[in-house]
Order: C-alpha cells, then sequence, then structure tokens
C-alpha cells in the first residue's frame, strides 16, 4: 500500500512526532510511506526511517495557499497513492480541491484524523468530508458527532500510541544525565517537575507557574522544568513565561530549556510530569507517554486528559483549575511509587493495526463506489 500522509510542517507537537513514528512503522509493515509537508526540523528522521518527503507550502493559513492546488494535485498524480491521509485542516483543503478534480478512476482513498477539537466553521468542516474520519478520543468523537453531520459508522475512534519499545520505565541514561548536569548544574539533586509541551498560553504554563510558586513554598527542593519550544510567530510568549518567573522570584526555582529531542530521559529523571492546559485537550500524547516511561502525571479532571488518567493512573487526576489541588497531588504522590497500567489501545502497534484498517475500509468504499461528501 502506499500512503500518503498531509500536514503542515515536521517541527514540534505531538500531531508531527505522531505522524513519524507512523510513517517509521508504514515502512517496517513493508508498505510505502509518504508525507507532504512544508519541511521542518523532523523531515532527516523520517527519511532516515525509510519514509519519503515532498515538499510545498501547504502550512498558510490564506486564500492565496489556493495556488498550490493545482500543485497538490499533480503529485497525486504522479506518486498515486492508495491512500492520502490529511492530518490538518488547511492542508485537508488543498487535498480536497485537487481531490475532487482527479478522474473518478484515479481518485486515491481519502482518510482524515480530527487531531483536535477544531472550531465549527466551514473551514473546519473539511475534516468531515472523507467517508473515514479517526477521532483520537472520545472527546473529540463525540464533539465531531454534536456538531458535523457524519453518521457514527463513518468515525473509528483510535486513541494516539505510544512507542512502548521506546517509552518505558528505567533509569535515565548515565551520560545524558552527566551532560544535563553540566548544562543545568542546579538540576543536581533537586526534585524536577516536568512541564512538556509546545510554549503556548493554553497549554498552561502559567499556570504552571503558580504552582511552582506554591510548591517552593513546602518543597525547596522542587525545581520546575518547562520543556518545550514556541512557533515562530509566538517566540514573545517564551519571553512573557521568563519575564513572569523572574517577577514571581521564581528564575531560581524553573527552567526553560526550549525544545529538545531527549523527552524520554527527562520523564525517566523528573518526579511528576503536569498537564495543566485551560482548555480540554483533545488527547495529550504527553501523558500516555510519561506514564508509559513510569512517570506520574498530574492533570485537569477534562477532556482527553481524563480518558487516559482514568483508565491508566486516576491519582493524577485534580479539579480543573484549581491550583492548590495540583500543589497538593504532587506533594502526596511525591516519593511515592506509582501504580500505572497501561492498556494496549495506548500502544502504537495498535493505533497502527487500527489505522491500517480503516485505510483498508476507506478503500473497500472507494472501489464500491462510495464518494466523499461534496
Amino acid at each position: 500500500m502506499r500512503v500518503l500522509q498531509v500536514l503542515p510542517a515536521l517541527n514540534s507537537g505531538g500531531v508531527e512526532r505522531g505522524t513519524v513514528e507512523f510513517a517509521r512503522e508504514l515502512v517496517a509493515q513493508g508498505h510505502e510511506s509518504w508525507v507532504l509537508s512544508s519541511g521542518g526540523a523532523q523531515v532527516p528522521r523520517l527519511e532516515a526511517e525509510g519514509s519519503h518527503h515532498a515538499s510545498l507550502p501547504v502550512h498558510r493559513k490564506s486564500p492565496l495557499s489556493l495556488r498550490y492546488v493545482p500543485a497538490v494535485r499533480r503529485l497525486i498524480r504522479e506518486l498515486a497513492p492508495d491512500v492520502v491521509h490529511v492530518r490538518s485542516r488547511l492542508p485537508a483543503w488543498l487535498v480536497w480541491l485537487a481531490w475532487r478534480k482527479l478522474p473518478a478512476g484515479g481518485r486515491p482513498a481519502l482518510v482524515s484524523t480530527f487531531h483536535s477539537h477544531y472550531s465549527v466553521s466551514r473551514y473546519s468542516a473539511v475534516m468531515a468530508r472523507p467517508p473515514r474520519v479517526i477521532a483520537i478520543s472520545e472527546s473529540v468523537r463525540d464533539y465531531i458527532l454534536a456538531h458535523y453531520p457524519v453518521a457514527p459508522e463513518r468515525i473509528t475512534l483510535i486513541p494516539r500510541g505510544v512507542d512502548v519499545a521506546r517509552f518505558r520505565p528505567g533509569p535515565p541514561d548515565p551520560d545524558w544525565l552527566r551532560r544535563l548536569y553540566a548544562d543545568f548544574p542546579h538540576f543536581r539533586g533537586k526534585r524536577l517537575i516536568l512541564m512538556p509541551g509546545r510554549l503556548s498560553r493554553w497549554k498552561g504554563q502559567e499556570t504552571f507557574l503558580q504552582v511552582m510558586g506554591r510548591l517552593i513554598e513546602r518543597d525547596p527542593d522542587a525545581h520546575g522544568v518547562i520543556l518545550g519550544g514556541a512557533d515562530a510567530n509566538k517566540q514573545h510568549y517564551r519571553t512573557e513565561l521568563e519575564n513572569t518567573a523572574l517577577a514571581m522570584g521564581l528564575a531560581p526555582h524553573v527552567t526553560l530549556v526550549g525544545r529538545r529531542d531527549d523527552i524520554l530521559q527527562f520523564y525517566r529523571l523528573a518526579e511528576v510530569v503536569c498537564h495543566l492546559s485551560s482548555k480540554p485537550e483533545p488527547f495529550g500524547r504527553v501523558i500516555t507517554e510519561s506514564l508509559a516511561a513510569g512517570c506520574k502525571v498530574v492533570a485537569f479532571d477534562r477532556g482527553g486528559a481524563r480518558e487516559s488518567l482514568a483508565t491508566c493512573f486516576p491519582e493524577g487526576l485534580v479539579a480543573p483549575d484549581d491550583v492548590g489541588a495540583v500543589v497538593e497531588r504532587i506533594r502526596t504522590l511525591t516519593g511515592r511509587p506509582a501504580r500505572i497500567e497501561l492498556p494496549a489501545r495506548f500502544h502504537l502497534d495498535h493505533q497502527v493495526a487500527a489505522t491500517l484498517a480503516v485505510y483498508r475500509q476507506a478503500l473497500a468504499d472507494r472501489d464500491g463506489g462510495a464518494e466523499a461528501r461534496p
């Protein structure tokens, strides 16, 4: 099977990392894997793991991006993929408009994944057009059904899977630990409280600063680590966080380490991972990754976080937006062994098998004469 995944870019973020991991698994199972994006830091990894990358500026949210529809159509004709899997709205529009002008007998099967609670609009509705739609959580599936005319049988619930062969419990690598302490000597002897995720206001980094402000009053050996980078248009937010930490007197107690590719080692070193989004998150990849690596998680009880933690580590759930409850839960969990269960449905191999089954359904729809919604 030849599969073309389409997304805006291949930099940081759960969707991007998930796309690259899934591409690797496609290759491992003998499929031909292509990804179309505007490029990014993960392209070398993608290609090193056996996939192919096609580059077009499919990331700009502008009406001017419609000029790339013919280029997308040419690419689909040249590659002749069996399945095109769209993972974001702007690329989905470009693919949709390109797909419609292809001869009926030469169209690939279309599949979309709702990775978020997209705003309800005609722009977002393109994600509901393919005959087969994947929802990454019950929360997202219910959102689709509530806001778009999609029959329930067209939606398949597939949680984003963790590569448990990589994310597994164990001590951090000793060489990595030496390098870390050389770069951040103030981490030595501290209990690290980790806040991973792209720097974005709704992700909750400001709430994390409030948590750390209260926590260090009772646990001076705690140290907060904010791990994640900011998109090009949000670099000011990092500066804002640094200034806020300084104003709160937290500069010695919280460190922003930026975007890194060693998150597994941080999971293994950290005492607790925090997930403090200010609105329901569709899934929360860092939650299942942390748990798979054996690290305890504290998260607000809503959205995708509720679904995964209620099953895997219910002790980690606290009332939404309750900073004091987060502090108390961290203190309760500190120094205690974690009793974590990660069911198979949260594993990457399950996600791959379930997604390939959706692809086969989409191909059967196409070959049986089913069409995408006009």
